[in-house]
């Protein structure tokens, strides 16, 4: 069947020209694990640096691996994120349809050109799909490689079931070039007759990347260190097409550990259960952009970036060919770091949700809680335990009132709380300054430290050892009632 070159002349004539062009190309299969945000960030990242286009496509040839909901997933997390596209099934372009099942008529026209190239032939041999997919089978020559044409012809004319192989050459090598791993060579024996279209007229995932990468204009591919044994395969596409090749990025995995590499399967968090443990979308991007990247000169200290000063320096030059490993403390810190550095007011919004989870009296200022938090907590999720005591009181011990460094016990105690409550109840005013002027006071009164006093007020109206904020933030929150029957409880219990 003779191919209507004119079809392949127009394709060509469409594909942008004179600018990076990077894609993110993901399986919707549900969730978006870390290794695939840093695909997305670096790639987004690229185009960015480079005042390019960052295309979004959506690979979904593998029918078996779909989960419904999937694709919104990837929408969700890439705006979260800030990592905006400019091509994509959503907001389209010059180079569209951009989701694989979408473009499935091109594919078996790119493999018949290859096979008239004599880079590809048909091969009608029984093997399983696991095979299709992956080519593994033995070495041995697949006798349908040297059919002849009138043979091939009469097996298409009775309707027999194919596949369509990449022809790989039986002598040479095949070279190319990786932006961290450098020049690779194999020896083309060691390469499989890879399946290109399936049985279901689908094309296999390396065959629909090539084709797509090409139309597209695709300028830099980043991709997982595993793909690094299919490139020379890619490279003899893009040659039997006499296709430009791209600039490949290959990025080492993502590690729990030394020994092994993330996996959702052994309970290792997605970004959406990162953000749901509290850590925030900024601090989680940072960190993935280290993973596996660092900044170089004057930078090569730095740690935190925002996504606009990450557009600045981002070189791919940086890219290790390392595995990285991701370590939660590490991210605990940027978190933590993260939160501080916010504006009063924007914690306050995000940890709201958090205070409300176990300060539901509505009399409670969510804000001045919030306040008292955002210099003591590395994690959003943190917050609810760490406040719940200014709804409900909890039963502490009495030992809680005795600490040697505040030179307290609970005969001292029971003294302190005996002489602030009567002048608690008498104070003109609920303010924090006045409060912290009346309890400085009443110690300089006293003939104590600040810390004998302030110890056991706190213990009193906290019930727990460990509080944000100390003793004169925790009443003025809680208001003098609500002080004051915490204090006369204290009393109580330490008389017995």
């Amino acid at each position: 069947m003779a191919l209507d070159m004119n079809f392949f002349e127009e394709m060509e004539a469409r594909i942008p020209k004179g600018k990076v062009r990077t894609r993110f190309a993901p399986s919707p299969t549900g969730y978006m694990h870390v290794g695939n945000l840093r695909t997305a960030l670096y790639t987004w990242l690229i185009a960015r640096h480079a005042g390019g286009t960052f295309i979004l496509r959506i690979e979904d040839t593998d029918q078996g691996r779909l989960v419904e909901g999937a694709v919104d997933v990837i929408y969700k997390t890439m705006a979260e994120c800030g990592l905006d596209h400019d091509e994509g099934p959503d907001v389209g372009g010059p180079v569209g349809p951009y989701i694989q099942t979408e473009r499935r008529g091109l594919y078996g026209k790119y493999a018949q050109l290859l096979v008239e190239k004599g880079a590809a032939y048909y091969c009608f041999c029984e093997k399983s799909e696991s095979e299709e997919d992956s080519g593994d089978f033995n070495r041995e020559d697949d006798p349908c490689r040297s059919l002849s044409a009138e043979e091939v012809a009469a097996n298409l004319a009775a309707g027999k079931p194919y596949v369509i192989r990449q022809r790989i050459p039986h002598e040479g090598t095949t070279t190319f070039h990786d932006v961290s791993f450098g020049d690779i060579t194999v020896e083309n024996t060691t390469l499989d007759d890879q399946v290109l279209i399936k049985r279901d007229g689908l094309p296999t995932y390396n065959f629909a990347n090539v084709v797509d990468d090409h139309l597209m204009g695709i300028t830099h591919v980043v991709r997982g260190s595993e793909y690094l044994s299919s490139a020379p395969k890619y490279n003899l596409l893009y040659q039997a097409f006499g296709w430009e090749i791209p600039t490949y990025v290959h990025c080492s995995p993502v590690m729990r550990d030394q020994h092994n590499k993330m996996s959702k399967r052994h309970g290792d968090p997605s970004y959406e259960d990162l953000i749901a443990k509290g850590y925030l979308t900024n601090a989680v991007l940072n960190y993935v952009a280290l993973l596996g990247w660092s900044p170089k000169g004057e930078l090569a200290e730095k740690e935190f970036f925002t996504l606009s000063e990450l557009v600045d320096a981002f070189d791919i030059a940086g890219i290790s060919k390392s595995p990285a490993i991701f370590d939660i403390a590490k991210l605990d810190y940027f978190n933590a770091n993260y939160l501080r550095a916010m504006e009063p007011e924007a914690f306050a919004k995000v940890a709201e949700p958090y205070i409300r989870e176990s300060v539901k009296n509505p009399a409670i200022d969510a804000a001045a809680v919030a306040a008292l938090l955002q210099a003591r907590c590395e994690k959003l999720t943190e917050i609810p335990e760490k406040v719940d005591f200014f709804d409900t009181l909890p039963d502490y011990d009495v030992s809680f009132f005795t600490n040697k460094k505040s030179k307290t016990n609970s005969e001292v105690a029971l003294d302190m709380l005996k002489a602030v409550t009567p002048m608690l109840e008498l104070l003109p005013e609920w303010t924090a300054e006045s409060i912290h002027g009346s309890l400085i006071g009443l110690a300089e009164g006293l003939g104590v430290k600040n810390a004998t006093l302030m110890w056991p007020v706190r213990i009193a109206v906290a019930g727990k050892l460990v509080t944000p904020g100390g003793a004169v933030e925790l009443c003025h929150i809680l208001g003098r009632d609500e002080t004051l029957r915490r204090l006369h409880l204290g009393i109580e219990k330490l008389q017995g």
